[in-house]
């Protein structure tokens, strides 16, 4: 029987033929995706928003969707996904094809804060989403009511410490910004106070006006209530005074040296989008944050414009995934 044999020449031919496709597949791929990018977008755009309407995420989102959307030439259409501490619009967007169609809009919690409360996940924020624009940077305000017996936060410090577990907070939820503040705070201050979880900032605030709780890290909703003095406004959880109430010394001022409870906002996109898609993303947010009835819109809901790069907003997000694990493990947070 005769054993047919491939002359080293035409293996060689093989060889190089097999190789040619794959480059040419490669090069066919990569100017596929230059196509698309460049043709972006050809259709709506859709934003995912992991909190329910009305809150300040949405009105945040669509604030700033809505020059994005002119700039972009097509429609950005807000779809609101909320539920298990933004897991599920987060989940949502970490799923979706990676086309440059859909984006999410959520707090830094779905990427930094949930994966340490969490044990187990549908999906892995540090593999399957990317952070394309930071938006917001949000403060958090140490708020009372006026018949609790402090006017300062240094006063309020001292009465809670002459009476541990008396006092009692109100928050959006287990994990949620204003719980982890409130959780920096007592373990900075050595106080013990008593958490008591909403389904909202809205219901949280509600209590707290109606005398059920004693105090709350508001998020922004309640400064209104400020202004007409129904709460009293103890200190600023933020690095630096808020320019709505430069008066107001921040919780570091009191003592609490390096405190820093400021929470973000920003657009998440699927892993795997375009780089260009990311790139004019992230240009059209920042030139809506430069527009001063958005910047003035979002100070009003207690947050301060602050653009990013992609790369900026990834290092924040890191940096936030260590920040707020610590506070978690130290403070022994759940969400159970």
């Amino acid at each position: 029987m005769k054993v047919r044999t491939t002359s080293p020449s035409r293996r060689s031919f093989f060889r190089l033929a097999a190789s040619a496709a794959v480059v040419l597949t490669a090069i066919g791929g990569a100017q596929t995706a230059m196509a698309q990018a460049q043709s972006w977008p050809a259709k709506p755009v859709r934003v995912v928003v992991n909190f329910p309407p009305g809150g300040a995420a949405d009105v945040m989102a669509r604030l700033i969707s809505q020059p994005v959307s002119e700039a972009l030439g097509q429609p950005v259409v807000i779809e609101n996904r909320a539920g298990a501490n933004g897991n599920i619009g987060g989940e949502a967007v970490a799923k979706a094809d990676p086309d440059g169609y859909t984006f999410l809009f959520s707090s830094g919690g779905v990427a930094s804060v949930n994966p340490h409360l969490y044990k187990t996940m549908s999906f892995d924020p540090a593999k399957d989403l990317q952070p394309v624009a930071a938006a917001a940077r949000v403060l958090v305000f140490l708020v009372t009511r006026p018949d609790v017996p402090v006017k300062s936060a240094k006063e309020f410090i001292d009465y809670a410490k002459k009476n541990p577990g008396k006092l009692s907070y109100g928050s959006p939820g287990n994990g949620s910004s204003p719980h982890l503040a409130a959780e920096m705070f007592n373990g900075a201050a050595d106080i013990k106070t008593l958490h008591v979880p909403y389904r909202g900032a809205a219901p949280a605030m509600v209590d707290l006006l109606a005398g059920q709780v004693d105090y709350m890290f508001d998020p922004g909703i309640g400064l209104g209530h400020v202004r007409d003095g129904k709460l009293r406004l103890l200190a600023v959880g933020s690095p630096e005074r808020s320019a709505l109430f430069p008066d107001t010394p921040t919780v570091a001022e009191v003592g609490l040296k390096g405190f820093d409870a400021d929470s973000w906002f920003g657009f998440y996109a699927p892993a795997g989008v375009d780089k260009a898609i990311v790139d004019r993303m992230n240009q059209e947010v920042n030139k809506a944050l430069a527009l001063p009835t958005v910047r003035n819109r979002i100070a009003e809901l207690g947050g301060v414009a602050s653009p990013m790069s992609p790369a900026e907003f990834a290092d924040k997000a890191k940096a936030d995934f260590e920040r707020f694990g610590s506070v978690i493990r130290e403070r022994g947070i759940s969400v159970q």
